[in-house]
């Protein structure tokens, strides 16, 4: 069918690439050594138009009725935190549109209980770190006695969970073709690699992981999803080079990798049953989530698809799933990267966000026939400004898509209502979804990370503040996410020796001497947590081949605040209590948590739940519904603006 909609990003960036490249070459002139050459020129214009955008969002911020007077700021320098991520030269110097532009991870968990949440940075070179959190906002770097740095290899995504009921929380880290591993925490700070034991050990194109407890028998089990087979058989250096055409490789059947679905049988040991649980996912997944979406107390499966239709699962008992995707989301995004399920209105039933990278990731041409990479179509769904054909060939079927965010407000009954224009959630090249609090009110808010780096302009990250549960509003520039410090959107990516070892480099081609070429920052994931233990939440992102931003809150020197922190401790559930439903009454309110440990991109932490209180600073009641089907209340002595620790009941 002729579909007015757009082609695919992988023909187009390369295409975009090619004639940026091209425009560069024809006015190119010898250069001295360390020169800086920026192959888009594009990133003036961004700012420009970030600060037009700035002083509209603070005039708009007049009328909002949602509390936004308080903002962000990046303490990376006081951190402490020296890690940088460093991509694999086909993300950088050899460029080529492929599913390493996709990054790391980054997680969070206590891993040494001392009560202070910790920082697991996923890489592609150069080894993930570990930064212990001394208190008062700044860390130190226990890498190399943690023993978790992997430095040979090329991650992807990392799941913090508590495998063994131990109280201690291990950690799984997903590769590309170097073989998952997993670390048993042994107290103290100190990990050691189980993998071998542990049955994890499959090689292949891993991404996002999922620990929860399928069959309910206090083990969590562990859904690791595979993208597809996008690289060489041969490594080449330090990595293994991307095939040609990528993004197209959802056409080709011998290209699809199955994700995996491990039981945990105990003893540290898994087995893969996906198979015998007929769950056998083989679509282009980076990363999934689980909730109990039917209410009949079994957690289903919601599986993305960067490269079609996404997947949800129903746990029947568990005894097996049952695919039921067109039961609940008739359409899903076609090319998914970030979801989270939370309840945005208060109402007790939980909905899903879904945000959709690749349907902006295109060759770009509007409706007068130039291409156009500027700010002004960021609020848009792609197919209501992009007049380039999508075939039905290579969509496999679109009329069971949505092309740009997705979110499903859950009617009750089975019934879910896409309302992501009306609540205007849509958003530009995103990656990762962050949902919390950030101004504590009770309603949650959103975060997303976004921006595609090296070689295409600068993409903001967005702040969407909840007001109330009516909407969802653009605040990164009210709240201080956006510009980032001391405006830096751009680094020096990479350099050329334009005489020697890169003298057939695109860029070189007429130079001389070295070449700095300069690429844009942009956000993959994110955590958000008290960092500082101050009351208010604050943000920690991974960037794409540059160093973290650190986002600390002032939200609690503008105003007095209510919260409430809850850990779970599970006895006949398993010990992080992953899979419960939390409600906390107060007034005329009841604030729901499902419990998923979902935060960011390509990871899932082990952290306390915070809860927002508004204005209530009495709480009546605390129900938790524990995996094991077990339900327990608590009443008394429970005091806001604390850590309450609940341990379920045999």
């Amino acid at each position: 069918m002729n579909n007015p909609r757009q082609h695919h990003a992988f023909h187009g960036v390369a295409l975009f690439l090619f004639l940026s490249s091209t425009l560069a070459l024809h006015s190119a002139e010898p250069v001295k050594s360390k020169r800086v050459f920026d192959p888009l020129r594009m990133n003036a214009n961004t700012l420009r138009t970030f600060e037009k955008n700035k002083q509209k969002q603070i005039e708009s911020a007049r009328n909002w009725k949602v509390f936004h007077d308080f903002q962000f700021e990046d303490r990376h320098e006081t951190s402490g935190i020296r890690f940088e991520h460093q991509v694999v030269a086909d993300a950088g110097k050899n460029w080529q549109p492929a599913h390493y532009d996709h990054g790391s991870g980054l997680a969070v968990a206590d891993v040494d209980n001392d009560g202070l949440s910790d920082l697991f940075f996923v890489n592609q070179l150069g080894g993930n770190q570990l930064w212990r959190n001394l208190g008062q906002g700044r860390f130190e770097n226990i890498t190399a006695t943690a023993g978790v740095d992997m430095k040979e290899t090329v991650c992807v995504g990392a799941s913090f969970a508590d495998i063994d009921n131990d109280g201690l929380s291990d950690i799984f880290v997903t590769t590309v073709k170097f073989g998952n591993v997993l670390f048993k925490n042994l107290g103290g700070g100190k990990f050691q690699n189980i993998t071998k034991e542990s049955g994890l050990e499959y090689t292949g194109h891993s991404s996002g992981a999922v620990f929860f407890d399928f069959n309910k028998d206090g083990l969590l089990d562990l859904f690791v999803a595979n993208v597809g087979i996008y690289t060489e058989k041969e490594k080449n250096g330090n990595f293994y080079p991307a095939v040609q055409k990528a993004f197209a490789s959802h056409l080709q059947p011998e290209r699809s990798e199955q994700s995996i679905l491990y039981q945990n049988i105990g003893g540290g040991k898994f087995k893969d049953v996906s198979r015998e649980m007929n769950l056998q996912h083989s679509w282009w997944s980076g990363d999934a989530s689980f909730c109990d979406v039917n209410l009949d107390g079994w957690p289903d499966l919601y599986v993305l698809n960067m490269q079609g239709d996404d997947k949800y699962y129903e746990n029947e008992s568990g005894k097996r799933f049952v695919e039921k995707t067109a039961v609940y989301f008739p359409k899903t995004p076609w090319g998914a990267m970030g979801l989270k399920f939370f309840d945005y209105n208060l109402d007790g039933l939980m909905d899903l966000f879904v945000t959709d990278m690749h349907s902006d990731m295109t060759e770009v041409q509007t409706k007068d026939g130039k291409k156009d990479f500027s700010t002004r179509f960021e609020k848009q769904k792609s197919e209501s400004w992009c007049s380039v054909e999508w075939t039905d060939a290579f969509l496999q079927g679109g009329s069971n898509n949505v092309f740009g965010n997705a979110f499903y407000q859950n009617l009750g009954g089975g019934k879910f209502a896409e309302v992501s224009d009306k609540l205007g959630v849509e958003t530009y090249w995103p990656w990762g979804v962050s949902v919390a609090d950030l101004n504590l009110d009770g309603y949650e808010d959103i975060f997303v990370t976004a921006g595609m780096g090296y070689p295409f302009r600068y993409a903001k990250n967005s702040v969407l503040l909840n007001e109330t549960g009516e909407r969802f509003i653009d605040s990164e520039f009210v709240v201080g996410v956006e510009p980032r410090k001391n405006n830096r959107i751009e680094k020096t990516y990479f350099t050329l020796d334009c005489e020697r070892e890169d003298k057939n480099h695109l860029y070189a081609h007429r130079k001389k001497g070295l070449l700095e070429i300069v690429g844009s920052i942009s956000s993959r994931s994110s955590v958000v947590f008290d960092l500082d233990e101050d009351g208010d939440l604050d943000i920690v992102t991974n960037e794409q081949n540059d160093r973290p931003m650190v986002l600390i809150s002032n939200l609690t020197e503008k105003k007095k605040v209510h919260f409430l922190k809850v850990k779970l401790i599970g006895t006949v559930s398993n010990r992080d209590g992953l899979g419960s439903t939390i409600k906390i009454h107060g007034g005329s309110k009841t604030y729901t948590r499902y419990h998923d440990g979902k935060s960011g991109y390509l990871s899932q932490s082990s952290m306390p739940l915070h809860f927002g209180l508004g204005d209530i600073r009495q709480i009546d009641r605390v129900d938790i519904t524990w995996p094991s089907g077990k339900k327990q209340s608590l009443t008394k002595d429970i005091a806001a603006n604390t850590l309450l620790t609940v341990t379920e009941e045999r």
